[in-house]
């Protein structure tokens, strides 16, 4: 009977100690986050991920792919996420619908065009080759399809008139079109690039982001609501991901390569280091999560360029953009 108490009183004895979590003494902030689609591109994250910088902020992340930065938006304006990753313009869009608590920016990822174009044959290429083409281009009004047409009209190439800029193909199906034998050309994200280049069904021919210039492509936001309710928790967020950046530049494209290889487990580490130093080679990520106000406009300019934004359409900077977190972060 003795024996039998014993067993029993211990496990309540232990009880404490687990609900503590290793003996931190803290409680840890489920933040869910919904990015845009799973990419290379986005190392920075993934890194802050792996080596423990959410964590020591006090944070779980919860990563969900929302396949489009509209289903990104609508997850965050209904609740069902607490931040979003996607392109800046789904956070213009919904400020110019007039909506109340629409969401602000509080950190900036990554500062180019991150997707590479992708043809069926190893060319000699020039934008001139795509007159009377097609390309798989994405959803319409989105961030990967404005810059596309922006960096094609730059190159003497009118969409829609000289080439067909095919919008109806949704983002996550674009390879998978492609390969299927739709389109002359895709645009696409790493390592989906490189993998339909190895499996001999496209070859990489640029890279969009270098032709584009600086752009603030991805960026983080939140509601007002949440970010006023929970102010500590996008502070330490954007810590976590201003620490990544700082990461990143600091170690060679072999070790990001491992410590974003959970992320990828059907990608050899040989394969995420090529497509790490191709990132790095085109500048894709922010040194810092702050966003220049330089930037947006920029962005806003493909945007009216892409007649989805018209002049008075744009955003104040003030308005659609909180720095306070990320400069806070960035010192």
């Amino acid at each position: 009977m003795k024996k039998l108490f014993c067993c029993l009183l211990l496990p309540l004895l232990l009880l404490p100690l687990a609900l503590c979590g290793c003996g931190s003494g803290s409680e840890t902030t489920v933040v869910r986050l919904n990015e845009v689609t799973h990419s290379v591109f986005y190392a920075p994250q993934y890194v802050a991920m792996s080596q423990g910088f959410f964590a020591d902020e006090g944070l779980e992340v919860e990563l969900t792919n929302g396949g489009g930065a509209d289903k990104v938006m609508t997850a965050v304006v209904s609740g069902q996420s607490d931040i979003g990753l996607a392109g800046p313009e789904s956070c213009i869009y919904v400020y110019n619908q007039g909506k109340d608590d629409y969401p602000v920016i509080f950190a900036q990822l990554t500062k180019r065009d991150g997707s590479f174009l992708v043809g069926r044959t190893d060319e000699d290429f020039s934008w001139e080759n795509l007159r009377g083409k097609t390309i798989i281009g994405g959803r319409k009004g989105g961030v990967p399809e404005m810059t596309l047409e922006y960096v094609m009209a730059q190159n003497g190439v009118t969409p829609h008139a000289d080439a067909v800029v095919d919008t109806s193909v949704q983002f996550n199906m674009m390879a998978g079109a492609f390969t299927g034998g739709h389109g002359d050309y895709v645009a696409l994200f790493e390592p989906t690039a490189t993998e339909v280049e190895l499996a001999g069904k496209g070859h990489i021919l640029c890279s969009i982001g270098e032709e584009s210039g600086e752009i603030p492509y991805t960026a983080y936001f939140a509601t007002q609501s949440y970010m006023a309710e929970y102010p500590e928790v996008i502070q330490g967020f954007t810590n976590a991901i201003a620490r990544a950046q700082r990461w990143i530049a600091e170690h060679s494209d072999r070790e990001v390569a491992e410590a974003i290889a959970d992320q990828f487990p059907d990608t050899s580490i040989d394969l995420l280091e090529k497509v790490t130093a191709r990132h790095r080679q085109i500048d894709a990520w922010n040194t810092t999560p702050v966003m220049e106000q330089q930037a947006l406009e920029r962005l806003e300019t493909v945007m009216e360029h892409a007649g989805e934004l018209t002049r008075d359409q744009w955003v104040d900077f003030g308005k659609l953009v909180n720095n306070s977190f990320a400069e806070t972060a960035a010192q």
